[in-house]
């Protein structure tokens, strides 16, 4: 049988752009709604349009397709939703931009002119990350892609508002919110990035009102001042008790506002006096609440001072301050002023520092949608389970703090709210398709809200809205509840919680059964990755220089569980040496094959070899890890299991095992070994394609015999086979394996050249030993380069020769002629430290009266038969320093 020739080396990027080629045109990444099989479903976190591929993506999607793949081979019916985001402000910000440069604004342009110009850049630029999660390798059912602003979701998107507005949980009021002077909206918590800078603490005195004291205050912000309604002290600091119920004089602005005592002031802070400012502190705003006081905005939309401000209006801010504090020093108002650091937070856009700002906007009541979420993650059964349990107790510690969600925002690219307010009557009209009268009177003269929600609002629907809802559509019915979703930590709160919430509210079910949570990629040092850092590492880049798979691999190999990964690029030209090992050993393999024809041999009438038996053991225990480990979201484990496997007892030991039989005259053996190479290399690339997609397809498509599929990834996933279970000829193997192995350490210690060929002496305390290196010998031969090997029972440590224990065997080698005295003097040397070393702590462990009274007497047992060892191994190993000193 001819089969086609692999290159002499692997190039990836011509495989890749051809094999995702074939796979997309092929339809292969298309689930069907009416198949039979188990559904398997994600929803892919849709990232924003405005977006290109960076680290974060990067992790996240490749283990997204670990599992899409995974389960695909396995049998299931997987669909992956794709989808891209509005991302309103985002989006709304690099238009805006473009409009600047042409020296327009989107006001001089109208509302309508700028959606279009939006939607005419979405058209030309927007969405490019598609294409580059597409040269991730990523599998998503493309034909079914969806984005936010999509008719279809658009519809559910109103139809949820109208719904929620009706059962009371939707409401308008005047709040506290974060606000962005430069894009000129309210913000979500998400869109604030928080930032440590250096700041200061100024301390203002306030004049008591019928007295000569002061209340000395201290602020970060000292412009608030201008909307003080009220100074608090803590109702148990003896200090300002009696002062409590007075009034103090706010300085420059000559208000007179209350004394009160709040149990939220920190005695220990500053003075233990803070000034209260409603309109501009969260936590004043509550303190405001409590004590019924008055909420004095004095900001306009773009932080400029407002006519509250008395002879501060107009000035910036940040002018306001400098000035204020300035008049307040010529007043001798000013205390004193301190070095403090500060967590500034700005717009994740455009980085202008926000403000809590007082605003008219929609809100959600969460509480009530919050309690069934809470519960679905509870309980021996929950609904959901989030992976690693830590990000579950977190999610519960949010859910039960929850606040109420601020859904409005001030911009016009997006869902715009669908109210519409009646100059007529005041009342507001809610509804799904646009009216034409108020509700409430039957005016015409009604106008729809400007806002548009929250990005979020629309996201938190994902789930169900891609999938075709408010219509009951064949993709619900069979791919909803989703199975799983992989996502970052940052996000778990502020669209999986809601997720939570409006899939038990609209659905009458948990959204998602399984959500993994995955840790940051950061650079080599631990540190988060950022431009203005220099350490961010491109995947792009990545993939062009070490390509897809060798990327994807190290990503997988480094995501462990709740810990971040250390990425560096010296990594990733590792795992691509890897692929090069892969590649190598297929090229051996096909070298090996021509004119094979795997059915023509029956497996179960194989007569199988040590060797033979152990490589199937192996395959057969890695390939039940593995699917242990993905099941788990262990991709680490799943990874590295696969590299051992490959690396070390496939590629360097069994290729190696096999060639005697390969190169030799026995047929029988020849067949079979070509059998056996055949068929772990074939379930090994099937293991390895989850991972490894592009190489593992090039490589299986020019293995021998016929194909279960037209496809790898249509190919069944391997499962552990009770024929390939050899437990007892794989320890043996491994017996002997540790035998060549401690020959090879000798020659690597010893320098000598792998052409060399070396005379060995194997004593085995044991016949069982004695007929297992015996019935070994040829591989002991080959394997370990010897030319001249003795096999016996007790024999004695020539004079001149190394030695090495494996197990109850000696190995000895005799070194005079081939050697460096001195350096095998150092080795032994440093071998007989380190037992010693070995030996002290657990001669310390069993002398502990402690360990041995309430440790179980089996686990005593086995570490004093340890430490019996280590006693025989040092004597062994003195006995070899003394006869190599002999030697000089």
């Amino acid at each position: 049988m001819t089969i086609k020739e692999l290159a002499k080396t692997y190039e990836p990027k011509d495989v890749e752009a051809r094999w995702y080629r074939e796979w997309e045109s092929k339809g292969y990444f298309h689930a069907d709604a009416d198949s039979a099989k188990k559904p398997y479903c994600i929803v892919i976190p849709p990232p924003n349009i405005t977006g290109v591929l960076h680290m974060g993506h990067a992790l996240n999607n490749t283990l997204q397709d670990i599992l899409c793949r995974w389960k695909r081979m396995s049998g299931y019916n997987v669909l992956w939703m794709p989808g891209t985001d509005h991302a309103g402000i985002a989006t709304q910000n690099v238009v805006e931009r473009q409009l600047a440069a042409e020296g327009k604004d989107r006001f001089a342009l109208g509302r309508e002119a700028f959606i279009e110009r939006v939607w005419k850049w979405k058209a030309e630029s927007g969405g490019q990350i598609i294409g580059q999660l597409k040269r991730l390798g990523a599998s998503c059912d493309w034909e079914r892609e969806r984005f936010t602003m999509d008719e279809g979701l658009s519809k559910a998107v109103r139809t949820v508002f109208v719904k929620l507005y009706e059962d009371g949980l939707i409401y308008r009021d005047n709040r506290l919110i974060n606000w962005c002077p430069r894009c000129h909206t309210a913000l979500s918590d998400i869109e604030v990035e928080h930032e440590e800078q250096k700041g200061n603490l100024w301390h203002l005195r306030y004049p008591v009102i019928g007295s000569d004291r002061h209340l000395v205050v201290a602020t970060t912000r000292p412009e608030t001042m201008l909307g003080d309604t009220a100074v608090a002290v803590n109702p148990a600091d003896e200090r300002y008790r009696d002062l409590v119920g007075g009034l103090v004089l706010l300085p420059l602005i000559n208000r007179r506002i209350p004394i009160i005592a709040d149990e939220y002031v920190d005695m220990e802070f500053g003075t233990g006096v803070v000034k209260i400012t409603p309109a501009h502190d969260f936590n004043d705003f509550e303190v405001g609440k409590r004590h019924k006081l008055n909420v004095i905005n004095i900001f306009n939309q773009s932080g400029e001072i407002n006519s509250e401000g008395g002879q501060y209006e107009g000035l910036e801010r940040y002018a306001a301050r400098k000035r204020i504090v300035a008049d307040m020093e010529a007043q001798g108002l000013l205390d004193k002023v301190q070095d403090h650091p500060l967590a500034v937070g700005g717009c994740y856009r455009c980085k202008t520092v926000v403000e809590p700002y007082l605003s008219l906007q929609w809100y959600v009541k969460v509480k009530t949608l919050a309690e069934p979420a809470l519960a679905a993650v509870q309980g021996e059964n929950p609904g959901t389970r989030i992976y690693p349990d830590q990000w579950r107790r977190n999610y519960i510690d949010w859910m039960e703090n929850i606040q109420d969600w601020c859904i409005s925002r001030q911009i016009w690219w997006g869902h715009r709210i669908p109210a519409w307010y009646c100059d007529s009557c005041g009342e507001i009209t809610v509804a799904t398709t646009d009216p034409d009268a108020c509700s409430s009177c039957g005016g015409s003269a009604i106008r729809q809200d400007p806002d548009v929600l929250d990005t979020w609002f629309s996201s938190a629907l994902w789930p169900f809205s891609t999938m075709g809802w408010p219509d009951r559509t064949p993709e619900l019915a069979t791919f909803f509840p989703t199975s799983c979703l992989v996502t970052g930590f940052d996000i778990l709160f502020f669209w999986v919680a809601r997720m939570m919430m409006m899939g038990l509210k609209f659905m009458g079910e948990v959204p998602i059964r399984e959500v993994y949570i995955h840790a940051l990629v950061r650079d080599a040092s631990g540190q988060k990755m950022s431009k203005s850092k220099g350490n961010v590492i491109d995947p792009l880049i990545v993939i062009d220089t070490f390509g897809t798979d060798a990327f994807r691999f190290t990503l997988a190999a480094f995501a462990a569980q709740g810990r971040d990964i250390k990425l560096a690029e010296e990594r990733i030209a590792g795992y691509r040496n890897f692929a090069n090992k892969i590649w190598n050993a297929a090229r051996f393999a096909q070298m090996n094959l021509e004119g094979f024809d795997p059915e023509q041999a029956v497996f179960g009438e194989l007569v199988l070899a040590e060797g033979d038996r152990w490589i199937l053991h192996r395959l057969n225990e890695t390939t039940r890890e593995t699917n242990r480990a993905l099941s788990e979201y262990r991709y680490n484990e799943a990874a590295m299991g696969l590299y051992q496997f490959t690396w070390s007892e496939f590629c360097d030991w069994y290729v190696e095992l096999s060639k005697k039989d390969l190169y030799g005259d026995d047929p029988e053996r020849k067949g079979t070994a070509r059998y056996v190479l055949w068929f772990v290399l074939e379930r090994l690339l099937r293991l390895l394609h989850p991972f490894m997609p592009f190489i593992t397809e090039e490589i299986w498509q020019t293995l021998p015999g016929s194909k279960p599929s037209p496809s790898i990834m249509l190919a069944p996933y391997p499962t552990p086979r009770d024929d390939c279970a050899f437990p007892a000829a794989a320890a043996n193997m491994e017996r002997v394996m540790a035998v060549i192995g401690c020959i090879r350490n000798i020659r690597g210690e010893m320098e000598v050249p792998p052409s060399k060929e070396i005379a060995v002496i194997l004593s085995c305390a044991s016949n069982e030993s004695l007929s297992l290196m015996k019935h070994n010998e040829g591989a002991i031969l080959s394997l370990a380069r010897v030319a001249d090997l003795a096999i016996g029972w007790g024999l004695e440590q020539p004079e001149d020769a190394s030695i090495q224990v494996a197990g109850d065997v000696q190995i000895f080698v005799p070194l005079r002629g081939i050697v460096n005295v001195e350096e095998e003097e150092k080795r032994l040397a440093k071998e007989i430290a380190k037992i010693e070393k070995d030996m002290d702590f657990l001669g310390k462990k069993l002398e502990n009266p402690s360990f041995v009274e309430r440790a179980p007497a089996d686990v005593v047992e086995k570490e004093r038969e340890k430490l019996a060892e280590f006693a025989g191994k040092r004597q062994i190993l003195e006995e070899s320093l003394e006869k190599i000193r002999k030697l000089k």
